[in-house]
């Protein structure tokens, strides 16, 4: 489960909180709207890696697609076949 906690609950009891987002996040608010989230840096590491890079496949030339095309699944990921066959995408 998330915490919810305003801005000024955070700077008053900052340490507290800190160890709070390392079993689960803590959303912080302002002016009561969510703004920010602290969490694990473990947490943070595993978020960072999923960020992705994304191209055009028209900004692509013809020997980047040819590659492409005959690329192949390294062993033991098949299973990533399957969720782009079964429409499903990986942050679900």
């Amino acid at each position: 489960m998330t915490s919810t906690v305003t801005a000024a609950a955070v700077s008053k009891n900052f340490g507290a909180y800190q160890d709070a987002a390392v079993r689960e996040p803590v959303i912080i608010t302002k002016n009561g709207r969510p703004r920010t989230v602290l969490i694990a840096y473990e947490d943070y590491l595993r978020l960072a890696k999923r960020d992705r890079r994304v191209e055009l496949t028209t900004a692509l030339g013809d020997e980047e697609l040819s590659a492409i095309e005959a690329s192949a699944m390294e062993p033991g990921l098949d299973h990533l076949n399957l969720e782009v066959l079964k429409g499903k995408h990986a942050a679900d």
